[in-house]
């Protein structure tokens, strides 16, 4: 957490001690919410360099009672540490993959939703870039 805060990367604080949370509205201003810029955020970190994580946000809990669909509180990406499995060089690892996105953040872009089911859609959803 201390060296993403250095450079200036967005995230929940104080930090957990098992996951560390990316304010994805605040990486990706560019991004409208209902574009989904913490989905856009997890996928550049798998792409650049492979690491996973879970949007937690609009995908999530946007869809309301009656169908429609409006921002969720935050827009987060939670990346999760299980103990005794990560070195402190996986670690830093990840600190240098989110801090290397941050410099290429303008690059990625919202995206939209192809389909989805009505329950628990942030399992099934298929979404497709803008």
């Amino acid at each position: 957490g201390d060296k993403l805060v250095n450079a200036g990367i967005p995230i929940i604080q104080p930090t957990g001690g098992h996951a560390l949370y990316i304010d994805g509205r605040a990486m990706l201003p560019h991004i409208p919410p209902l574009q989904y810029p913490a989905w856009s955020l997890n996928n550049g970190l798998y792409l650049l360099g492979g690491i996973r994580g879970v949007e937690i946000g609009t995908v999530m809990f946007g869809t309301q009672s009656d169908g429609s669909e409006k921002p969720a509180a935050l827009d987060l990406v939670r990346l999760a540490f299980p103990r005794r499995v990560y070195t402190q060089s996986h670690v830093d690892y990840i600190a240098e993959i989110v801090i290397n996105l941050k410099s290429q953040r303008n690059l990625l872009t919202g995206y939209r939703i192809v389909s989805q089911t009505q329950v628990l859609r942030h399992f099934t959803a298929r979404l497709e870039p803008i």
